[in-house]
């Protein structure tokens, strides 16, 4: 008996590990990353630093930032918006000044032309029916080729190397934008958070080691990736959505500070749209070439374990 791997390539069937082999080789086509649970932000990290927050804000659209992270984000943008309007402005000036060494040339060129012509004992007039014209015309229909050619670059002789051109400059927006939404985003617009602490004699660093850190303001139910929140704008304070539809809507007040609420006062926080209910999951990342499409979520099949997970 022959051993296996002889003639391993001549196959007529083209087998899934030759096509997931090729796939991974070449870059194109559907291919899969297998991530963890560490791959995605518990619900109570900035958005910027993935790290939990200290002095935690809200955008309108309900993605949490560190107040830190986030005025550092706006101000870097800030300063890079600046810079890119200094370079447009010293574009622009150069284009001008060229523009007024063009137009400057253009009418000496004129004051030559009308002092030759005014210099010259017999002037020629213009005649449409002449056959210079005509003979300039066919020199230089029969010359176009021998231009062109003179005129092709090449990269081995100085003269005809081709030079790089500087891009023009668009001019820069002024508007920051949100790092994970893409909306214009204000400092004015950024909305203190306040945790209620499940334990409020536990210091930071000994509460940062816990899985369950805080609990709904009104209820006091455990906050965790797989509860939905929201957060009051009045008050900041942290509730469950279970809470919100079952107790704040009805009345349609703050229960921290007793203020008046409306629909844009209710901020539903942002969690990557992902209810985990198990310590390990299995995320999906299809992409086509190097342009990633979407993802899917799949849990391990295990024995003793069972997850539903939504999308």
């Amino acid at each position: 008996m022959t051993r296996h791997g002889k003639n391993c390539t001549a196959g007529a069937v083209y087998t899934y590990h030759e096509k997931k082999k090729d796939t991974a080789a070449s870059g194109y086509g559907t291919q899969s990353v297998r991530l963890g649970k560490d791959a995605i932000k518990d619900f109570d990290c900035c958005s910027l630093s993935l790290q939990p927050c200290r002095d935690p804000v809200v955008t309108p659209d309900g993605f949490l930032f560190e107040r830190e992270a986030i005025l550092e984000y706006i101000l870097h943008q800030k300063l890079e918006i600046s810079r890119k309007m200094k370079a447009y402005e010293k574009q622009k000036k150069e284009q001008n000044a060229e523009q007024k060494v063009l137009q400057q040339a253009a009418e000496e060129s004129k004051v030559k032309n009308f002092l030759k012509k005014e210099s010259s004992i017999i002037s020629k007039p213009l005649n449409p029916f002449s056959g210079e014209q005509s003979k300039s015309i066919s020199s230089s229909s029969e010359a176009e080729p021998e231009q062109k050619d003179s005129k092709l670059p090449s990269f081995w002789i100085p003269s005809l190397t081709p030079e790089a051109k500087k891009a023009a400059l668009k001019k820069p927006d002024k508007t920051v934008y949100c790092p994970m939404s893409g909306k214009p985003i204000k400092v004015s617009d950024l909305i203190p958070v306040k945790f209620t602490l499940i334990n409020s004699s536990l210091d930071r660093v000994s509460l940062i080691t816990k899985q369950e850190r805080y609990v709904c303001a009104v209820t006091k139910d455990v906050l965790g990736n797989s509860v939905p929140c929201a957060v009051l704008r009045p008050s900041g304070a942290v509730v469950t959505l279970e809470c919100v539809e079952k107790l704040i809507r009805k009345d349609m007040v703050d229960p921290i500070t007793g203020d008046r609420l409306s629909e844009k006062d209710i901020i539903i926080l942002q969690r990557d749209n992902i209810i985990l209910k198990n310590l390990e999951v299995e995320i999906q990342e299809f992409w086509t070439g190097n342009l990633m499409m979407s993802y899917t979520v799949a849990p391990f099949h295990s024995e003793h374990d069972s997850m539903v997970l939504e999308t």
